[in-house]
Formats: C-alpha cells, sequence, structure tokens
C-alpha cells in the first residue's frame, strides 16, 4: 500500500495518464515563464525522485511494480500524443507533448537501474528543448498578449528568421529528429528498453513518436508556408531572453552532434549509485 501511494504522488508530479488532467489547464492559464519553470524544473526534479524510488527503494522496477510502470509508460505517451494532435493553442499542445515525453522517460523508468543514465540523459535534454519552446513564445509575444493560437505564428518565420530558426531546432529536437540531441536521447532510452526486453513497449514508443511528428511540423507549417494577412511584428527581445534562446538552441544541437560532454556529464552525476 505505501508503494502504491508514493508512486501515484510521483505519477501525479511527472503528469502521467490517469494523473496528467491538471496539465493542460495549468499550462495553458499560468504566465509562460512559469509554465516553463514548472514543465522542466518540477518535472525533471519528479523524474529524479522516481527513478530512485522505481530502482532502489523497491529493490528494481520489478514484481508488482513493472506491470504498473509498463502501463503508465504506455498510457501516458499515447493520450499525451494524440490529444496534442487535436490542439490549436500552442500552450495546451505543449502540456500534452510534456505528458507524451513522461510517457517516454517511463519507459526508460520501467527498464530499471540500467536505463538511469539514459533517463536523466533524456530529461537534461528535454529540458533544453522545452525551456527553448516556451521562450519563443515569450519572444513571439504581441504588445498587449501572448500569441496563443497557431494562427497567430503565420508567416512567422518569414519574418523573423532567427526565431523561426530556433523554434525549428526546438520542435525536430522535440520530436526526435536528427541531427539534435533530442533524437540521441530517445534512441538511448530506447534501446535500454530494448536490452531490458521490453520490445513491445518500445515499439508503441516509436509509433507514438511518428504521430507526434504531425503537430510539432504542423506549428513550422504554419510558421513557414501560411503567410499572414500583416506580416507579425515582434516586441524588443530582451537581452536575458535572447541569452536563453541562443543557449538552448546551441545545447540542443551540441548534445545531438557532440554527445560526449553530456553522457560524460551524467555519468558522473550518476557516479554514487544505487
Amino acid at each position: 500500500t505505501g508503494v502504491g501511494l508514493v508512486l501515484v504522488g510521483l505519477a501525479f508530479k511527472v503528469a502521467a495518464v490517469p494523473f496528467h488532467t491538471w496539465t493542460p489547464d495549468v499550462y495553458e492559464g499560468s504566465p509562460t515563464p512559469v509554465t516553463a519553470f514548472m514543465s522542466v524544473v518540477t518535472k525533471t526534479a519528479a523524474f529524479g525522485a522516481l527513478v530512485r524510488f522505481a530502482c532502489t527503494a523497491v529493490a528494481g522496477v520489478g514484481g508488482e511494480i513493472a506491470p504498473v510502470v509498463w502501463l503508465l509508460a504506455a498510457f501516458t505517451m499515447t493520450l499525451g500524443n494524440f490529444c496534442a494532435v487535436t490542439q490549436t493553442n500552442l500552450k495546451r499542445m505543449l502540456a500534452y507533448s510534456s505528458i507524451a515525453h513522461a510517457g517516454y522517460v517511463l519507459v526508460g523508468v520501467a527498464a530499471g537501474w540500467e536505463a538511469a543514465e539514459p533517463v536523466f540523459g533524456y530529461l537534461a535534454v528535454y529540458a533544453f528543448m522545452n525551456m527553448g519552446a516556451f521562450a519563443v513564445i515569450l519572444a513571439a509575444e504581441r504588445a498587449d498578449r501572448e500569441r496563443l493560437t497557431l494562427d497567430e505564428y503565420r508567416g512567422l518565420g518569414i519574418a523573423h528568421p532567427l526565431l523561426g530558426a530556433a523554434m525549428c531546432v526546438f520542435m525536430f529536437g522535440l520530436a526526435g529528429l536528427p541531427p539534435t540531441g533530442g533524437f540521441l536521447a530517445k534512441f538511448a532510452v530506447f534501446r535500454a528498453a530494448v536490452d531490458a526486453k521490453l520490445v513491445g513497449l518500445v515499439v508503441l514508443a516509436v509509433l507514438n513518436s511518428l504521430v507526434s511528428l504531425f503537430y510539432y511540423l504542423r506549428i513550422l507549417v504554419v510558421m513557414y508556408m501560411r503567410p499572414a494577412e500583416e506580416p507579425p511584428t515582434l516586441q524588443p527581445i530582451p537581452k536575458a531572453l535572447g541569452a536563453v534562446l541562443v543557449l538552448c538552441a546551441a545545447a540542443t544541437m551540441l548534445i545531438g552532434l557532440w554527445p560526449v560532454w553530456a553522457v560524460n556529464w551524467v555519468t558522473q552525476a550518476l557516479a554514487v549509485g544505487p
């Protein structure tokens, strides 16, 4: 009973299905900086606790807890992706995207402590990609309000090439396309799961990744291939926000092109072991 209650609490924190219902409304209703913080810092910390709990406190993801984590992963990534496909509000879309990514991370959690390094590597890359995507939303806001619907991003990539290029990096990364860090992170998690003989779960995760291509690339189609009635104008981007955009985009690409430094960092962080 105690193990189950702790698992439910952690599943709520990482927005795993069926404990995810708070996420879209909170992401949409909160100021974008708060949303970015919750989607990155809170989720990363919660997954850190979940990995430690699942792989050490209950002596590995085995026995009774293994089927539970398997089902959590399967339902979380599937529902997250299929709900994201139907969204036209960018923040709600990213909310369901974060739910789907929680499912991918749970695939690694289901593989046990041997997958801890890929899991934490995935979380590190996800932090840069997701923070960058929300930074683009902040940079693209109007004088009086944020741009939240997809239609408000028409022609933005043409009118503002650098901002559009940054969004391309983040969407490709979240979709798991090479040569971004998102591809390597997802590949590492899936390979660890295959080594743990979770082939069925990995096949489902790959199919879900294909579904996610639709809504990630749809954002870029709107930004580059659907002209706006009037050229979109932006407020001056603060230097701090510009630095965040550059840092996140550079890290997303650098991890994909030269992953050695990221792997070494994660390895050192996990050196204490279970």
